[in-house]
């Protein structure tokens, strides 16, 4: 039996990182948001052991140190399971950009290895499985718009946004999160000691958060209504709060990333950002008409770029499978 998973892609909302922890890993805070960018997995299983994957990127590594290679063994063992298990990648996203494409691989992966074995790990066990592997596997569990905590791997579900049209941007160019980071703790940070920024990007997102529950319409917070995700970035663009730090050590390393965003901008995005550590930027839109032409204008100058939009939880799901 062969069972098809869709792995959506992720982009961060703002990203803060903060102090070195004890165990190497940097305490992060950020949104992630699904949308409809996605690869192919297909998951098989039948008689013998071992895992096998498959994919047609050189990039893709084929070994244990594939996330979905891992994630099937620790699923096998919690399942008391012995079976052969085969992976086949269909790679769309870009190997290195910033998507998560990797993280939602894995997860897709135990996904379809449930459907595929016919049994099911409680949602506690597959958290639990899904962090071990990675640090942001587990926000694939939820999908929608979810805040991440920790080192990325706590994570919560937050009220789900409406669909947002956006350009995503996928310059030729491959980012090391590990050395990101590394150029992180290198970089002199003048300005503020860690702790103080993500206090920044906290206050901040407490204010939007505390407006959303609120239930006052938007048309009475904002003085008329409009998209609250815009509403969301556009506070941070105007608090100096919803910005990923990583662009702050990646942009001088890859001057092309800083240009993308600036086309982005003018291509009439009202919000730009890099996602996670690159090297995918993205801007969000007002409509999906204004997404179309920012993606013409985007592709005449030489740039790589997809229109797609933003994945409520409900459509994430729905989606996912089949």
């Amino acid at each position: 039996m062969t069972v098809t998973v869709r792995s959506f892609a992720k982009i961060n909302l703002g990203l803060r990182i903060g102090a070195r922890r004890e165990d190497g890993f940097h305490d992060l805070l950020t949104i992630y948001q699904t949308i409809g960018l996605h690869d192919v997995i297909r998951v098989s299983v039948g008689r013998g052991s071992g895992v096998e994957i498959r994919c047609e990127d050189p990039r893709v590594p084929k070994d244990e140190s594939n996330t979905c290679w891992r994630i099937v063994e620790r699923a096998l063992r919690a399942l008391e399971i012995k079976t052969r298990v085969v992976i086949e990648i269909e790679k769309r996203l870009p190997v290195q950009g910033g998507l998560g494409g990797a993280s939602a691989n894995a997860v897709s992966t135990l996904l379809g290895l449930e459907r595929a074995l016919r049994k099911k790990l409680s949602a506690a066990e597959k958290l639990r499985i899904a962090a071990e592997v990675g640090s942001d596997l587990p926000l694939f569990l939820v999908g929608g718009t979810v805040l991440g905590v920790g080192r990325g791997e706590q994570v919560y579900p937050l009220p789900d946004l409406p669909e947002t049209d956006c350009v995503v941007l996928t310059p030729d160019v491959g980012v090391s999160t590990p050395k990101a980071f590394a150029d992180w703790d290198g970089k002199k940070l003048t300005e503020s000691a860690p702790s103080d920024r993500m206090n920044e990007l906290g206050r901040g997102l407490s204010a939007w958060l505390s407006g959303l529950y609120s239930g006052a319409p938007l048309s009475a917070r904002r003085g008329r209504a409009e998209n609250p995700l815009l509403a969301l970035v556009q506070a941070g663009i105007e608090n100096d709060g919803i910005e990923n730090d990583f662009e702050r050590v990646v942009f001088p390393e890859y001057p092309k990333l800083r240009e993308g965003k600036r086309a982005l901008l003018r291509a009439g995005a009202k919000y730009a950002s890099l996602s996670g550590s690159g090297s995918t930027l993205y801007g969000l839109f007002e409509s999906r008409k204004s997404a179309v032409q920012a993606v013409e204008r985007l592709r005449k100058q030489g740039w790589l770029a997809l229109a797609t939009a933003t994945l409520t939880r409900r459509w994430y799901w729905q989606r996912m499978i089949g």
